[in-house]
């Protein structure tokens, strides 16, 4: 938007100026938490806002004069900012004019020269009373004081500045009156009027009657600006009707509060053949015309003058390249910006005129970002489609401004947009399932296995926290057995763990990001307890209590061969720490009974005597464990003379109960487990090495 406002240039510091905020449409309590600030183009600081009240103040007492000069219009630029959203609005003060100043001669006295041959109707030009106010303020008319030979003429040049010519009116002569004394009075058009007053001496003489004359008196050139030092502008055509000295005609630059001696460091004169050159470089940015007043002097006595006048206006060249001005930029970005986002506010400028300075902007089209026009010279940059900081955390965006000159200037200039993260993605694990392995009895705090997980978001939406999950898969919760480090992802035992009671753990880890929302993901790690041999074996048949023997009577004539008992045992291990082997203990003397190795059986080695005592054998029971463990137990066989029976009746052997078939056939599982457990993790480790 583009707000326009004016103010008279006597105004004291705090003048309202304007009501910003009804004028934009806006609440006077958003500005503040909107950042609203005011940018003055040129860099000087004339006004303020007062966010209190929302409107635009007078910062400091403007003199129209001192920013403008003689410029018709006085217009000062600024820019307003607003945030949240980002919006850039423009404002068009107009400094108005009072009439402030006094009308002004170049000199107190102005001294003029007139043969007494002068015929009526001679005119004498004077200098041009200066008024810097402008308009009706300005100079308006001259007034001359009452006489009798001389009246006033006013001319108007083509720039519209009033000219004042004494005109002769009657015939002069010097020997009545030699000197005439008048006064010039220069009045403004203000309210009330103001004047200046200047004492105009005209001196009488005698001699050479012809001045000089320009032909044309008042003349236009047109010349390109930039042309080299020493390009002839002009050759004044100048005629004097008088012969000798008094036709010598010699030319100088007549200068006035106008432009002070401005044209004389630009344009040389030749004082003998009035040829005017440029003598310094002329830009048509600083000024595109020059008023130029010649005084054509002859040597008579009195010497008589004519007056030239010459406007020189220049032709603009594309000289200036354009100017980028990065008015605000909002980086970084965040990823989800959505299409339209302004991201920057550009202004560009050309100081140039016409096509010349005509400005378009280019961006490259690869990015994700256009150019959208807001007003004359200000363009806002705009996300044009989707950003992912995962792809591009950034752009080097440039912005190049060419101008429809002939031939083209361009210029550009570079900026870095970077692109801020938002949690859109998140933490994955390498593998939705891991496989560990952990001995039994291992000391509780010891490392099982690390998980790991990787977030291509960054900063606190890539710091990753991991935590076992209870989620009811186990009959005790999982935590009683394993807890996890929280940064780097290692899971250690709580508790020494049993492979006889739990041989296999899932445990569910959950690994999330720090983001807002966090999100998440899970995987399974599959831990397997191996066991170790930490159950000795334990002997089911006979049952007798510690320290005590079993008794077992036989046949005196039982003949080698013969059965006497099975000793039954089973060990709560598994694999190789659950096999079991019997043997004797040795003796000092040699025992007529051996036992099967594999089997438990005790059975007679060699033929009895019946005179012999009841024999004590010592059954030892031995897993293959390592360190290998045992149990054993003792064995008092008698022998009973003239009785023979059957074994099958007299061999209370124990029955296979539920519980026992229910052991074996665990332990049968537990080995069936383990190979294939074995057999799928070398199936992984060779899919993984291929």
């Amino acid at each position: 938007a583009q707000l326009h406002y004016s103010v008279p240039e006597d105004r004291e510091p705090g003048f309202s100026v304007g009501d910003l905020a009804k004028d934009l449409g806006v609440e006077v309590r958003s500005l503040a938490t909107r950042n609203l600030r005011l940018v003055s183009e040129g860099g000087q600081r004339h006004f303020q806002v007062d966010l209190a009240a929302g409107v635009l103040l007078l910062d400091s007492r403007l003199d129209r004069e001192a920013l403008c000069g003689q410029s018709p219009a006085c217009s000062l630029h600024l820019q307003l900012v607003m945030e949240n959203p980002l919006q850039l609005h423009r404002v068009e003060v107009d400094v108005l004019d009072v009439n402030d100043n006094v009308p002004q001669f170049p000199k107190p006295e102005v001294v003029l020269e007139i043969t007494e041959v002068a015929n009526p109707g001679t005119r004498l030009p004077l200098e041009v009373a200066e008024d810097p106010d402008m308009g009706s303020n300005s100079i308006s008319t001259y007034e001359l004081s009452p006489s009798e030979h001389f009246a006033l003429s006013i001319n108007v040049r083509g720039d519209g500045v009033k000219m004042p010519e004494i005109v002769l009116e009657k015939a002069l002569d010097r020997e009545k009156v030699a000197v005439h004394h008048l006064t010039l009075t220069a009045l403004d058009g203000g309210n009330p009027v103001k004047s200046g007053t200047a004492k105009v001496i005209i001196h009488v003489l005698d001699a050479n009657d012809n001045p000089p004359v320009c032909d044309p008196p008042i003349s236009k050139v047109h010349l390109e600006e930039n042309v080299p030092v020493g390009t002839l502008v002009t050759k004044l055509n100048v005629t004097d009707l008088d012969e000798g000295p008094n036709g010598d005609v010699e030319y100088s630059f007549k200068t006035s509060n106008n432009a002070p001696g401005k044209f004389t460091k630009l344009f040389s004169l030749d004082p003998r053949t009035g040829e005017i050159r440029t003598k310094a470089p002329l830009d048509y940015e600083e000024s595109s015309a020059y008023e130029i007043a010649v005084r054509a002097r002859d040597k008579g006595s009195p010497a008589m003058e004519g007056h030239c006048h010459l406007r020189v206006e220049l032709t603009d060249i594309n000289d200036n390249s354009p100017e980028i001005v990065l008015t605000s930029l909002s980086s970084p970005v965040l990823e989800d910006a959505t299409p339209g986002t302004v991201i920057a506010l550009i202004g560009v400028k050309d100081s140039d005129s016409g096509d010349n300075g005509q400005v378009r902007l280019q961006i490259a089209k690869e990015l994700p970002f256009k150019l959208v026009s807001s007003f004359k010279e200000h363009f806002s940059l705009v996300t044009s489609g989707p950003l992912d900081r995962e792809k591009a955390s950034g752009y080097n965006i440039t912005v190049r401004a060419v101008d429809s000159g002939s031939p083209q200037r361009a210029t550009q200039k570079t900026f870095y947009l970077r692109i801020a993260d938002v949690n859109d993605n998140a933490p994955n694990f390498s593998s939705p399932f891991d496989t560990a392995h952990i001995q039994e009895n291992s000391l509780p705090g010891t490392s099982v296995f690390s998980v790991s997980a990787f977030d291509p978001d960054e900063g606190s939406n890539a710091k990753l926290s991991y935590s076992i999950l209870d989620n009811g898969m186990q009959d005790v919760p999982i935590s009683t057995y394993f807890r996890i480090d929280q940064d780097n992802g290692t899971i250690y035992t709580v508790r020494a763990l049993d492979y006889e009671q739990d041989k296999v753990f899932q445990v569910p880890v959950e690994v999330k990001d720090a983001g807002s929302p966090a999100l998440s993901s899970t995987t399974v790690v599959h831990v397997f307890v191996l066991d170790e041999n930490d159950n000795a074996p334990t002997i089911v048949y006979p049952s007798v209590p510690k320290g005590s023997a079993f008794h077992q009577s036989i046949p005196a004539l039982a003949e080698p061969g013969y059965l006497v008992t099975k000793i039954v045992a089973v060990d709560a291990d598994s694999g190789h720490n659950a096999w079991l082997s019997y043997q004797l203990q040795e003796t000092t003397e040699a025992l007529p009974f051996q036992v099967e190795h594999r089997s438990g059986e005790i059975r007679v080695a060699q033929a009895l005597k019946e005179s012999e005592d009841p024999h004590r054998l010592v059954v030892e029971v031995r897993d293959n464990g390592i360190p290998s463990l045992s149990a054993s137990v003792v064995i008092v066989i008698s022998l009973e003379e003239n009785s023979v029976q059957d074994f099958s009746k007299s061999l209370d052997l124990p029955k296979s109960s539920p519980k026992d078939t229910n052991l074996t056939l665990y332990l049968i599982i537990s080995l069936v487990s383990i190979s294939l457990v074995s057999c799928v993790m070398f199936a992984v480790v060779a899919a993984r090495c291929l």
